[in-house]
C-alpha cells in the first residue's frame, strides 16, 4: 500500500509517516505529487475556541474514511509540540486501525524509549494502576505490553541513578571479523587490521583527554561498557592493552561490561586478557542456534562454537554472561526460534537479550527486500520473553527502533541483581555518558534544564583517526558550556 500524504503541518509529516509504516510497512507514505499511488491520506488541522481539532481521511478505491480528535489546546515551548503530536499521531492511528482491522500491540507509539511516558505519569503523581490506564486509552497499548513496562519499572527500582554527577563509560571498538547482513552500525571488517593500531592510537589519546575532564568535573564513573562491532575481535594483547590504560585513566569502576559478540572471538588467550582486568561482565551472542541461518546472515561461527565459548568462559570463572538472540531472522519460524532458546537456556546464562529483526535501509536485508513475517515475530517475542521467566528472569530495559518487524521491540532479561546497569542508564537516559570511539554519542544529563546535550563522534574509522581532537573538543564543549 502506497498513500500520498497531504498535512498543513510539515513539521509533523514524519510523524505521520511512522504511524502509517505500523500498518503499511516501509515506503507507505509517498509526497503528494508521487505518481503510482494507491491512495490518499489528507490530514487538517484546526484551532477554535482554545480547542484543537485534526482529522484524517483516507481515500481508497474511490471510498473515503475519516477520524477526528479533539483536545484542549496548549500553547508554549515543548509541551505544545509533544501534545500537538501526540493528538495528529493517535487521530491518524485510529484511522487506520479502524480501516485496516488490525490492534499493533503497542498501539500508537513510535517512540523508542516508551517506559518513559510510564515515568512521566509517576512523576505527576499518578499511582502505577493510573499510569497503565493512561497508557491504555491515550496510546492503545495492549495489556501484554503494558504489563512489560510494569515489569521493567520494577526490575529498575532502586537502580536508576539521579545523582547530577553520576556518569558512565562507553568505549568503541568498532571492527568485525564479518559483516552481518542485518547490520547497519558504524563498523567495519577488521580485514588486514591495517586500522586497528592507529585507531587504537586514537583510542587511548581520547582517554586520556576524557578521564582529565571527567575529574575536572568532578564526574562519579560507575559503569562501564566496551562495546562494537566486535570488541573481542582485537588480539588479546591489544584488549589487555586497552584495559590497562581505561583503568588506569579512570580508576575502579563497579561494572565493566565487555561484549564478545562473536563467539569465534572468545579464545583462551582473550578471555584471560579480560579475566585479568575488573571486567565483571561479558556477552557470548550467538543471534540463532541454527548453523544454516548463521551463514545466511554472514555469521563466521556455528551454534557448536557458541556453546564451546560459553563453557570455556564459565570454566575461567565468569560468572556474569549474557547471550543475546534475533526474532524473525530469515528463514526461521517459531518452532526454530524456539530451538535456540532451548540451546541457550540449557547453558543457563545470568542475562538473556531478546532482540527482533530491524531491516535497517544500509543493511544487505534491506537490499535483498527481505521482510519478515510480522505474526511470527510477534509469537517468538512472547516465546523469548516465557523462556527468560522460565530461567527466572524479568525484563529489566527495553528499547525500540525503526522498521522492526511488526513495530515489536528489544528487550533485557536478567537474574535478580543481574541487571546490567549501564544499559539502564542509557536506554532510560537518567545518567550522562562518556562515549569514546569512532560512532560514540556523549550523552550530558542537565536535569535542572530537562535537557540532553549530545556530542557524537564521526563513525568513519579513518576520519575519526584524523580528528580525534576534534572529537575530544566536541565533548568539552558539551560538559563545560560558555
Amino acid at each position: 500500500m502506497r498513500l500520498a500524504l497531504y498535512t498543513p503541518l510539515e513539521a509533523f509529516r514524519p510523524d505521520i509517516a511512522d504511524v502509517v509504516r505500523i500498518f503499511y510497512g516501509e515506503g507507505s507514505v509517498l509526497p503528494e505529487d508521487a505518481p503510482g499511488r494507491d491512495g490518499a491520506l489528507v490530514h487538517t488541522h484546526e484551532l477554535e475556541g482554545g480547542v484543537w481539532r485534526e482529522t484524517f481521511a483516507l481515500t481508497l478505491e474511490g471510498q473515503t474514511r475519516r477520524q477526528t480528535l479533539e483536545a484542549p489546546a496548549v500553547f508554549g515551548g515543548l509541551e505544545e509540540k509533544r501534545q500537538l503530536k501526540r493528538l495528529i499521531k493517535r487521530c491518524c492511528y485510529a484511522l487506520l486501525r479502524d480501516v485496516t482491522g488490525r490492534r499493533p500491540p503497542w498501539g500508537s507509539l513510535t517512540g523508542i524509549r516508551p517506559t518513559r511516558l510510564y515515568y512521566q505519569r509517576l512523576e505527576r503523581g499518578d499511582t502505577r494502576e493510573q499510569a497503565r490506564s493512561y497508557l491504555a486509552e491515550q496510546f492503545d497499548l495492549s495489556p501484554e505490553k503494558i504489563g512489560l513496562l510494569d515489569e521493567i519499572v520494577d526490575a529498575q527500582r532502586g537502580l536508576i541513578d539521579v545523582e547530577e554527577n553520576a556518569c558512565d563509560l562507553y568505549i568503541g571498538i568498532p571492527f568485525c571479523t564479518t559483516r552481518c547482513a542485518y547490520c547497519s552500525f558504524s563498523s567495519g571488517e577488521i580485514g588486514d587490521g591495517r586500522l586497528v593500531e592507529p585507531y587504537l592510537t586514537a583510542l587511548l589519546h581520547e582517554i586520556d583527554a576524557c578521564a582529565r575532564m571527567a575529574k575536572e568535573k568532578s564526574l562519579r564513573l560507575r559503569a562501564g561498557y566496551v562495546g562494537g562491532g566486535t570488541p573481542t575481535s582485537l588480539s588479546a594483547s591489544q584488549l589487555d592493552r586497552l584495559l590497562s590504560h581505561a583503568e588506569r585513566a579512570f580508576g575502579p569502576l563497579a561494572e565493566w561490561t565487555v561484549e564478545g559478540g562473536r563467539p569465534d572471538t572468545l579464545t583462551r588467550e582473550r578471555l584471560t586478557a579480560l579475566r585479568d582486568h575488573p571486567v565483571t561482565r561479558i556477552s557470548v551472542n550467538p543471534q540463532t542456534m541454527r548453523d544454516e541461518t548463521l551463514r545466511r546472515i554472514g555469521r563466521a561461527h556455528t551454534a557448536a562454537q557458541t556453546e564451546e565459548a560459553f563453557s570455556l568462559a564459565r570454566a575461567m570463572g565468569f560468572d556474569d554472561i549474557n547471550m543475546d538472540v534475533i526474532a524473525a531472522l530469515p528463514g526461521e519460524d517459531a518452532d526454530i526460534f524456539g530451538e535456540t532458546l532451548r540451546r541457550v537456556s540449557a547453558l543457563a546464562p545470568e542475562s538473556l537479550t531478546v532482540h527482533t529483526l530491524a531491516i535497517k535501509r544500509s543493511s544487505r536485508l534491506h537490499e535483498q527486500g527481505f521482510c519478515p513475517d510480522a505474526r511470527d515475530a510477534a509469537r517468538m517475542v512472547a516465546m523469548g520473553r516465557e523462556a527468560a521467566h522460565a530461567m527466572g528472569m524479568r525484563a529489566y530495559y527495553l528499547y525500540r527502533q525503526k522498521y522492526m518487524a511488526e513495530n515489536l521491540e528489544n528487550v533485557g532479561y536478567a537474574l535478580p541483581g543481574r541487571a546490567c546497569r549501564y544499559n539502564i542508564d542509557n536506554m532510560e537516559e537518567t545518567t550522562s555518558v562518556l562515549a569514546l570511539g569512532a560512532g560514540g554519542i556523549t550523552k550530558v544529563v542537565r536535569r535542572k534544564e530537562e535537557k540532553i546535550v549530545r556530542a557524537p563522534n564521526i563513525a568513519n574509522i579513518e576520519q575519526y583517526i584524523a580528528r580525534v581532537d576534534e572529537m575530544i573538543e566536541r565533548k568539552r564543549r558539551a560538559l563545560f558550556p560558555a
